[in-house]
């Protein structure tokens, strides 16, 4: 697993554990990063990502359910909902990943935790929401101010 998608991967099991049992973010983060130490700077971007994503978690969601409506938020696995989040996160509101990157490396961790079928529904339903990501990042920037 490459640098990045290592901590994406921690990033992603963090929001996962987060939002299946809510433990606080800071400690759940602390313990991915001592079972799977990085160099500082790949800890720093999972650190990014996390606190990114996990404070948007809602808005992030309506945002999928608004612009991807053939896939219901409460039929969507906790782990490929978390999976859509980051990459969304990641190419809309953040801008420091391309989209291109950011809908690939979303299929590898689809393809590490998910389904057999996660991988083919995670490149689907952000292949639907780049084609609008202008109107997404203007709507999640919008709402941020």
């Amino acid at each position: 697993m490459k640098a990045r998608t290592r901590a994406r991967s921690i990033a992603l099991q963090a929001l996962y554990e987060i939002d299946m049992v809510e433990h606080p973010a800071v400690q759940v983060l602390a313990e991915r990063l001592d079972e799977s130490p990085m160099e500082p700077e790949l800890a720093e971007f999972a650190r990014q990502i996390l606190f990114g994503v996990f404070p948007l978690r809602s808005r992030l969601d309506a945002v999928i359910a608004r612009f991807a409506p053939e896939w219901p938020l409460d039929q969507i696995a906790a782990v490929d909902r978390n999976i859509l989040r980051v990459a969304l996160w990641e190419f809309a509101v953040a801008g420091c990943t391309p989209v291109k990157v950011a809908i690939n490396e979303a299929v590898e961790l689809a393809k590490a935790f998910g389904s057999d079928s996660a991988p083919r529904f995670v490149n689907g339903v952000l292949g639907s929401l780049a084609e609008r990501r202008n109107e997404i990042s203007q709507a999640l920037v919008r709402k941020g101010e």
